[in-house]
C-alpha cells in the first residue's frame, strides 16, 4: 500500500533554457552561497529587507523592489525577500557513488521509486540532509527537474546532500545490494515493521510514488518490505513523513542522534 496521495508532476513551463534556475528563502540560499560546488550568477534582495550575514559574502547583491524580485520568481514563492540565480549542481552517477563509497557502517540511502511532488522531494532531502543519509537516489525520467520549488522545500539540504538521477531504480537496488546494502521497500499493508529490523547495517529505504506505493518490479527487487507501525485512525504516512521517521529510527538506534 502506498504512502501518502498522488500528484502528478506539471513540467517546469517557465525553466531558463541555460540550466540555470531561482532558489529563494534566506536559509536556501544561504546554504547556497556557502556552497563552494555551487555556481552562482546573481544575488538579489529587496531593498526593505536586511540581512546583516550576507555583508560578509563576497558576492554582488543586487537591491531589487519587492515588485521587481516577485517577478523574477514563480508565483507564490515564499521568497522572504532574497533570492539567487544558480547554476546546477554536479551529481555523481550511482556507478562513480558505489565506487567511491568508503565507510558503509550504520550508513544508509534514500531511494524514491517515481515520486513526483516537489514539496515532498525537497522534504525528504531536507531530512536526508539533517540525518546524514549518504545519498538521495531518483528515477531519472518522471522526476521532477530540480527548481526552487524543490530548493525551497529542503532549506538548505540540497546543498550538502548527494542526489543521483538513475535511468532505472531496481537496478540501482541490485547495485546497493552487490555493496553490502539491505534494501527495504515502505508499504503500509507490510506485516514487518520497520524498527523490528537490524537497524545496525547500510540500509537503502525505498519509497514508493505518492498514491500508487512501489512499482512491482521495485518490490520484488527490494530484499524486504517493511511499515511503519502507528495507533491512531489513520492508515499511512505522506511519504516524506514516512522518511523522516525511518530516519531517526536508524540514527535513534545507531545512538547517532539520540544519546
Amino acid at each position: 500500500m502506498p504512502y501518502g496521495r498522488p500528484r502528478r508532476y506539471k513540467p517546469n513551463i517557465n525553466k531558463n533554457p541555460s540550466g540555470t534556475y531561482w532558489i529563494y528563502g534566506f536559509h536556501t540560499v544561504l546554504a547556497a552561497l556557502n556552497n563552494p560546488n555551487r555556481g552562482i550568477k546573481r544575488v538579489v534582495i529587496s531593498k526593505n529587507i536586511s540581512h546583516p550575514t550576507l555583508k560578509n559574502k563576497q558576492f554582488k547583491i543586487e537591491n531589487l523592489s519587492n515588485t521587481e524580485l516577485k517577478a523574477l520568481l514563480p508565483e507564490g514563492s515564499v521568497h522572504q525577500g532574497i533570492a539567487c540565480l544558480v547554476e546546477p549542481l554536479k551529481t555523481p552517477t550511482l556507478e562513480y557513488f558505489c565506487e567511491k563509497l568508503s565507510n558503509k557502517e550504520n550508513a544508509f540511502v534514500i531511494i524514491l521509486d517515481q515520486i513526483t511532488d516537489p514539496q515532498n522531494i525537497g522534504a525528504i532531502i531536507r531530512s536526508a540532509a539533517f540525518f546524514g543519509a549518504k545519498a538521495v537516489i531518483v528515477k531519472d525520467r518522471n522526476t521532477p527537474p530540480i527548481t526552487g520549488v524543490i530548493a525551497k522545500a529542503a532549506s538548505g539540504g540540497l546543498e550538502s546532500t548527494i542526489l543521483i538521477r538513475t535511468a532505472n531504480i531496481s537496478r540501482a537496488i541490485n547495485s546497493l545490494q552487490k555493496k553490502g546494502f539491505w534494501c527495504v521497500g515502505f508499504d503500509s499493508g507490510a506485516k514487518t515493521t520497520f524498527d523490528s529490523l537490524n537497524l545496525l547495517q547500510p540500509m537503502g529505504i525505498v519509497l514508493g510514488a505518492e498514491g500508487y506505493g512501489l512499482r512491482k518490479l521495485v518490490r520484488q527487487n527490494c530484499d524486504q518490505l517493511v511499515k511503519i507501525q502507528g495507533n491512531g485512525p489513520l492508515k499511512d504516512l505522506n511519504v516524506s513523513n514516512a522518511a523522516a521517521v525511518a530516519m531517526y529510527e536508524i540514527k535513534k538506534v545507531c545512538g547517532q542522534f539520540v544519546k
